[in-house]
């Protein structure tokens, strides 16, 4: 199932006319002149007649002055690009390997025969480049946008292995994967996934020339994982704000994350008597050990205050984080924080607050996560989540309107009222729910 938007200036379309002409003597047929005008053909905003077109790649050490020395530009005009592109774009963010465009056109004069260069187009990415224009005595910086289709994308796939490894195998862009698991990072272990669970999802997928060049909005999906299925149905019921919400009208989102970080495997559960891998004694182990590459962010689970930042003895670098509901979480064994963790810092949920380290007590890289429940500690594989608010009253009419549609076009059927779209995702009022009148006589 796709639907094509094309994103593009507009184009101007010249229409040839017939000119009158004088009828013939039998009345029967009238002659017209017909003039025909080429139109201009563009190239990032350049009329490409007369120039010579060539594509070039920055090389590593090399500079924008090398580049443009080598066609001629002088340093004088050089100069003048970097002063005129210090607030558009400045060449000192021009980076090796990247692509750009030369645009030069042979002249004849007191010098011979030579080629000049008029245009330089470099490629910030798939979608934006900037031209860089060289004229007499002058020189222009132009940012654009080259034209970009939207494809709405419905896919799925059944896990064998791991979410990435699933889209990679039916060819779905790279990104979509990081989409999905923001999307779900409260509701599924995406490192728990078994063999056999699956998912669809509807997406904007973008394209310059046929190329695929990253996502836009995932307008909804499915999770099979485990036996249920978790649905993400978009909808903005704060102004500007979009979540995604189960189709009961619950939010995916919850109090807590299911992990701190993107981990390899649990290397140890919790245990009220563990066999200690270095002192080799039995002893409680009131956290799940995460192993991870040393270096590896770790992220709050939920939005809090730092109570303590620092040496933390066999724990080696710890932190300590008070959530609401007399909650706190621990992170031991770290390599190190995250820029401006201290005690009394608020921090986010999902905030980079460290990074997985061997520190204190331990045989290798990994994090030790702990959680406190009024003071005691509780398995973090097993701790209640209570979710964020559901859907209100108000929005309830409105967000079950999108959610049916979102399901149906999950399903592949056909959708009363069409696709969903922005103008049905971001309300600009709340829906006020119908109130019971009493029947007229």
């Amino acid at each position: 199932m796709k639907l094509f938007i094309r994103i593009t200036p507009l184009l101007l379309v010249l229409c040839m006319a017939a000119c009158g002409g004088s009828s013939t003597d039998n009345g029967g047929n009238a002659s017209a002149n017909e003039t025909s005008v080429k139109e201009p053909e563009y190239l990032y905003g350049i009329n490409i007649e007369g120039y010579t077109i060539a594509n070039d790649t920055v090389r590593s050490g090399e500079t924008v002055g090398g580049i443009l020395g080598r066609r001629g530009v002088s340093a004088v005009m050089v100069d003048r690009l970097d002063k005129a592109a210090a607030d558009i774009f400045s060449l000192r963010k021009i980076r090796a390997d990247k692509p750009y465009t030369t645009f030069t056109r042979t002249v004849s004069d007191s010098l011979g025969e030579r080629d000049v260069l008029d245009w330089l187009v470099y490629h910030i990415d798939a979608i934006e480049y900037v031209a860089f224009g060289f004229h007499t005595d002058s020189v222009s910086v132009v940012k654009g946008e080259n034209p970009v289709d939207i494809v709405r994308q419905r896919r799925e796939a059944v896990i064998s292995s791991s979410l990435w490894g699933a889209i990679m195998e039916q060819d779905m862009p790279y990104a979509l994967a990081a989409e999905v698991e923001d999307i779900y990072q409260w509701t599924v272990d995406f490192f728990g996934i078994q063999e056999g669970d699956s998912f669809a999802v509807i997406y904007d997928e973008k394209f310059v020339n046929d190329t695929s060049v990253g996502i836009g909005r995932v307008w909804g999906a499915v999770f099979n994982h485990g036996g249920k299925q978790y649905y993400a149905i978009p909808y903005a019921q704060e102004e500007g704000k979009l979540r995604y919400w189960e189709a009961s009208g619950e939010s995916l989102r919850k109090q807590l994350l299911k992990a701190p970080l993107k981990y390899t495997r649990i290397s140890s559960k919790f245990s009220n008597s563990r066999l200690h891998p270095v002192h080799k004694v039995y002893r409680p182990h009131h956290g799940v050990d995460y192993a991870a590459p040393s270096g590896t962010p770790v992220h709050s689970v939920a939005d809090g205050t730092v109570i303590f930042a620092g040496w933390g003895g066999g724990g080696g670098n710890t932190i300590k984080i008070k959530h609401a509901g007399n909650l706190q979480t621990g992170y031991l064994h770290l390599k190190s924080f995250a820029s401006g963790i201290k005690v009394g810092t608020k921090v986010s949920q999902g905030q980079l607050i460290g990074y997985v380290g061997s520190t204190g007590t331990s045989t290798g890289p990994h994090l030790d996560y702990r959680i406190w429940k009024n003071g005691t500690p509780i398995d973090p594989l097993k701790v209640p989540q209570e979710p964020a608010e559901p859907i209100a009253e108000a929005h309830k009419a409105r967000f079950e309107a999108v959610r049916d549609r979102v399901i149906a076009e999950l399903e592949g059927k056909e959708i009363e009222g069409g696709y969903i779209t922005d103008a049905d995702i971001f309300p600009t009022q709340p829906t006020q729910p119908t109130e019971p009148t009493e029947p007229t006589e």
